[in-house]
């Protein structure tokens, strides 16, 4: 199965995502992981990526697409993928469904993670990353932390905290953006027929996990 995730930096898409690459084996592809990746070893997309991407903007689709389409002609998504924080526009959407078309495929499942805007920003805040490429598991210092303070419990490097989850007024432009551009993929998928909108916040003790766990489920009953 082909699915994306949607919903505003801090929802919880990686999370839910990684935990459903887990149960199934469909490989989780990230393209913020990827830009990061090239961003520490300065490579030329990173650099120029990383223009666009500390200062909250979007990072341009004649950078972003062909490298979505290169990862997904790789063998280990031919049985199925799920895509974290691409596409982003209507664009990018388009663009997807002509290059998955060449492929005799198409997207299946959009998953739609709605928080509280409060909620966003104190994760994002909160939000810590281990150092270790192999690894990049993720830890929240309130609500999900790790068993050592700073210290990743699963391969035991230093975590740290990204440069765009610093910075507030980053944040806040990050999340404008995804208001202009992202949100109205939420209609695009509505009328195709494969739009799962799904609320994650501690308010109501329904967190990602919960939400991974539901949708899981619901694939193993089909």
């Amino acid at each position: 199965m082909n699915i994306i995730m949607l919903g505003a930096q801090g929802t919880g898409k990686g999370t839910v995502a990684g935990f459903i690459s887990q149960e199934t084996g469909w490989p989780q592809i990230s393209t913020g992981e990827i830009f990061r990746k090239n961003i520490s070893h300065q490579t030329q997309l990173g650099i120029e990526a990383d223009k666009y991407i500390s200062k909250g903007n979007l990072v341009p689709d004649e950078i972003t697409v062909p490298m979505v389409k290169s990862r997904l002609l790789q063998p280990d998504a031919q049985e199925g993928f799920i895509l974290d924080g691409f596409p982003r526009t209507l664009q990018q959407a388009e663009a997807l469904d002509e290059m998955l078309s060449e492929m005799g495929k198409k997207v299946e499942l959009v998953v739609n993670l709605e928080t509280p805007r409060e909620e966003i920003i104190d994760r994002m805040m909160t939000r810590r990353v281990c150092t270790n490429p192999n690894c990049k598991e993720t830890y929240n210092t309130k609500l999900h932390p790790p068993k050592v303070e700073g210290i990743c419990d699963k391969c035991g490097s230093p975590l740290k905290q990204r440069e765009d989850d610093k910075d507030p007024k980053a944040i806040e432009r990050r999340l404008e953006i995804y208001e202009e551009k992202t949100s109205p993929l939420i209609d695009f998928y509505k009328q195709k027929g494969i739009l799962r909108t799904e609320t994650v916040s501690i308010a109501i003790n329904h967190l990602g996990k919960d939400v991974a766990s539901e949708i899981v489920a619901d694939i193993n009953a089909k």
